[in-house]
């Protein structure tokens, strides 16, 4: 068996030829050019991947390293790559100490986000609520879900179908800004908006 812990953008190909199973794992770097790193274990062996276009094949359970390059991937892989969905897009908009009520700035997003999903064939938004830590962790959840629900009643107002928006609350679990027990942080009192 192979164990992968991804970094980050990964190509795993499983190629079988004469009843002989390669598993061929491929480092990509993310959109924003960056890499993470991860581990291919196996039971001959482990690698560990942190640079971009390096890469294992994994042959009767014994891992070998290769390199590539964006040449060679493209060349290879590139109609595969190029039937990847496309990355969603991700809005943020901000609210008011212990409120659903959108910031100024926030509020001028959201005929941005319509006319984005309006061009989107079969579109749909996952609008997903968080708060800081000021509040209980139950009163938190409860407010990030009624962030959520508002920004999907400002979206539905402003013309979006009430199908292809989903709502969840995360309350104060994923914070942008790490901050202790209490601390009030206007960046983790937030809507993410992801459209596809």
């Amino acid at each position: 068996m192979i164990r992968v812990r991804i970094g980050h953008c990964v190509l795993w190909l499983t190629l079988a030829a004469c009843s002989r199973v390669t598993d061929h794992v491929l480092l990509l770097p993310g959109p924003d050019g960056r890499v993470g790193a991860l581990s291919v274990a196996a039971a001959g062996g482990e690698i560990v991947l942190a640079e971009p276009y390096s890469g294992v094949d994994v042959r009767g359970g014994r891992p070998s390293r290769l390199t590539s390059s964006p040449r060679m991937v493209r060349e290879s892989y590139g109609r595969l790559l190029d039937m990847q969905p496309a990355r969603p897009r991700i809005y943020v908009v901000h609210f008011e100490t212990g409120t659903t009520v959108l910031t100024p700035e926030s509020r001028s997003k959201l005929p941005i986000i319509r006319d984005e999903l309006a061009s989107l064939p079969a579109a749909e938004a996952i609008v997903i609520g968080h708060t800081d830590r000021t509040g209980s962790s139950e009163g938190n959840d409860r407010l990030s879900l009624r962030r959520a629900e508002a920004v999907r009643e400002q979206l539905i107002r402003a013309g979006v179908a009430p199908d292809s928006i989903a709502v969840v609350g995360r309350g104060e679990r994923e914070p942008v800004v790490l901050t202790e027990d209490g601390v009030a942080e206007p960046r983790n009192r937030r809507v993410e908006i992801k459209l596809r």
